[in-house]
């Protein structure tokens, strides 16, 4: 699949080059580039899969199709030593399997924040000086490395795709980041800075964000627009959803993540309380014209962080009035929630949001009250 992908951005390529010979020698330079950048970076992601052998733990493996997913179990006393955190509001991990956080330092989102029309009130304090990104040791739970210091006003999402690009999200700033591995500054920035807006140039407190294989960006537009954003690589807009006659109506489309063998990015939909799984679009533009698969009842409360693994969904709600905050195994096929889980001996305060592990062994909860992250194994039932 991936020498099919490099294959076809080649030709791709190609075409640009033949478009300058002929003179056209604008033509649409950032996408170039982007175009390029991409290239590069799926040439380096073929090397490793020819490269390493199949047991190498660092390897994606074959996803996993079997009718019974993992069941988590809690890792007691992970981390080792207490973090010194503020809100944890994104975790993702990485290729080497290492979890990373996105925490807002001392600063806190409460209902001072942000006036009526949703611009951010304390800009005068400048941005967190804290470093917000932290890569912690799988095992133990130490920083092993930080950055993000003196760019940040109050972080939300994180999503680490195939290539270890790191995709940020800001809603003070209203703007979405793509950090290439190693690197302080952005490579790619989506929304205007302090500017909520709904036209297709700004964003209004975005969410989170989904990358897929071919390299399209899925961005929640969450707290303010209630829509999902779709682009190319190289940040050109392709679709917005829902739109006519599209079926679904978001209220807080919260966390993303991609069921690509099924061409379906799911929502956690927070306020509406559900979990809905429209068709991407991944293999056509428009994807074909069907119902989202909808999962809904009556304990699963505010859903707010979700991962895919293999054909199952990871869900995590937080607190809602006479309900238990708990993580729950979603099967969207059938639309059903087909496990319960959470730790044995303490609670859930106030979870944030979820990431699983790129192979499959454990998956993290992040908490913005307490400020923590949980560690869970992924145990294949007997």
């Amino acid at each position: 699949m991936v020498n099919s992908i490099v294959a076809a951005f080649s030709v791709f390529g190609l075409l640009v080059v033949q478009l300058s010979a002929l003179g056209f020698e604008d033509v649409n330079q950032r996408a170039t580039k982007e175009l390029y950048d991409e290239v590069r970076q799926l040439l380096r992601l073929n090397e490793r899969y020819v490269q390493d052998e199949p047991q190498n733990e660092k390897q994606e493996p074959t996803v996993d199709i079997s009718e019974k997913p993992d069941i988590p179990k809690e890792v007691k006393n992970w981390p080792e030593q207490p973090l010194k955190l503020g809100q944890v509001s994104g975790v993702s991990v990485n290729s080497a399997l290492q979890p990373v956080i996105f925490h807002r330092g001392d600063r806190v989102w409460d209902r001072f924040s942000f006036n009526e029309t949703h611009h951010f009130q304390l800009a005068y304090l400048g941005p967190i000086k804290e470093h917000t990104v932290l890569t912690l040791d799988p095992q133990t739970g130490k920083i092993l490395g930080k950055w993000g210091a003196d760019f940040f006003y109050m972080p939300h999402g994180l999503t680490i795709d195939r290539h270890d690009n790191l995709w940020l999200t800001d809603v003070a700033l209203h703007q979405v980041f793509k950090f290439k591995p190693g690197e302080l500054q952005p490579s790619q920035t989506f929304g205007q800075r302090f500017e909520p807006g709904s036209d297709k140039n700004h964003f209004c407190k975005p969410t989170s964000t989904a990358i897929a294989f071919t390299g399209e960006i899925f961005i929640a537009d969450g707290y303010c627009n209630t829509r999902i954003l779709k682009y190319n690589a190289a940040g050109s807009l392709l679709r917005i959803f829902p739109t006519a006659p599209d079926v679904l109506s978001l209220q807080v489309p919260h966390g993303l993540a991609l069921i690509e063998s099924q061409d379906r990015i799911c929502v956690a939909d927070r306020e509406n309380m559900r979990v809905v799984c429209p068709r991407a679009g991944l293999y056509s533009l428009q994807g074909k014209k069907e119902p989202p698969l909808t999962i809904t009842l009556p304990d699963m409360g505010r859903v707010f962080g979700i991962a895919a693994r293999g054909k199952f969904i990871y869900a995590v709600n937080g607190p809602t009035p006479a309900l238990t905050v708990q993580g729950m195994t979603i099967n969207p096929q059938t639309e059903s929630v087909i496990d319960h889980w959470a730790p044995k001996e303490e609670t859930f305060g106030n979870p944030h949001d979820i990431a699983v592990c790129p192979n499959g062994s454990a998956l993290y909860i992040v908490e913005i009250g307490p400020n923590r992250v949980w560690k869970f194994d992924l145990v294949h039932p007997k």
